[in-house]
């Protein structure tokens, strides 16, 4: 599916440059027979003159005025042209690249998104089929158990991703703004993360009694993707550490993991949606390109930014910046 998404690609941009090339030949043609016509012309109306006349040399200066007057309406109207074109040929580049690149994009979303469907459901079914059919000791119907809401969690998450993004996209959600103790809801928030992964080390390090005004869903959708992301491209062995703090002006939330880390130049892209790097048919990691996009929809909605540095010695580090009057 790839492939061929890159040979029509291919195709397009071949037919694009064949046909800019075939117009700006031709305006190159026609300016220059207009040019050679209008010499031409002027040519024969001062052939036609009579040397004996006493205003001879008045009508010669008079046709060499007109043909340098066609000459300037010429050249004009060519380098107007010329213009045009040169913005309508990067506009429509730009806009063919952008569609082809959307629907790969598009493609890749389905893709994943079948496959994180599909897993939490198929992982529930069997942990409760399990259960049903045998008689298991305690702990491992609480591991089961546990391991069963781990999944249900996870297909909640995507589907709210799914929603928000969608009704963000179309102005459908209507944000509330209440003044809200944001270190109890981080705090909130890390609390159902560690139950959902008991196995992760998360280091917490959280200033008391920080205050925004925001949505208390939607921000907590913006550090449960956080954590989300840095759990499933850090180690197992690796702890995250998450902070919190205030200063002038500025709320700041911090995550961040020891993964393999982004290359500079993936920086701004993770953050366009359906956006994920590699190929979606041999990529390990889950995911669906709109956890990261998500998150700069909602610091934006609450009047903040978020940026990634690299964390050290490995990782990144995502730090959400909330402007505070």
């Amino acid at each position: 599916m790839a492939n061929d998404s890159k040979r029509k690609l291919r195709i397009a941009t071949i037919v694009y440059w064949v046909l800019l090339l075939y117009i700006l030949t031709a305006l190159v043609w026609w300016s220059f027979s207009l040019l050679q016509q209008n010499k031409e012309i002027h040519e024969l109306k001062k052939e036609g003159l009579n040397p004996a006349q006493m205003d001879y040399v008045q009508q010669v200066k008079q046709i060499e005025a007109q043909q340098l007057r066609g000459v300037y309406k010429y050249v004009g109207e060519g380098s107007a042209f010329l213009l045009l074109i040169f913005v309508g040929a990067v506009f429509i580049y730009r806009s063919v690249r952008r569609q082809f690149n959307l629907q790969q994009q598009q493609q890749n979303f389905v893709m994943a998104i079948t496959h994180e469907l599909k897993t939490p459901i198929a992982v529930s079914r069997l942990n409760l089929e399990t259960m049903q059919k045998y008689n298991l000791e305690e702990e491992k119907r609480k591991k089961l158990l546990q391991a069963t809401l781990q999944e249900t969690l996870r297909l909640d998450t995507l589907i709210n991703n799914i929603l928000i993004s969608s009704q963000l996209e179309g102005n459908a959600y209507s944000i509330s703004k209440d003044e809200l103790d944001f270190s109890e809801l981080v705090k909130d928030v890390v609390k159902g993360f560690q139950s959902r992964y008991p196995d992760r080390m998360i280091v917490a390090d959280i200033s008391a009694e920080v205050e925004l005004e925001g949505d208390t869903m939607l921000l907590k959708l913006l550090l449960s993707n956080l954590l989300e992301n840095a759990n499933k491209y850090s180690p197992k062995e690796k702890s995250i550490v998450l902070r919190l703090w205030k200063e002038a002006g500025k709320i700041l939330l911090e995550v961040a993991d020891e993964g393999c880390g982004i290359p500079s130049e993936e920086k701004k892209a993770v953050f366009q949606k359906f956006y994920r790097v590699g190929n979606e048919q041999t990529r390990t990691t889950q995911g669906t390109g709109l956890g990261l996009y998500i998150c700069k929809r909602l610091a934006k909605e609450h009047n903040g930014d978020i940026l990634i540095k690299d964390n050290q010695p490995t990782g990144s580090k995502f730090i959400v910046q909330f402007y505070t009057p």
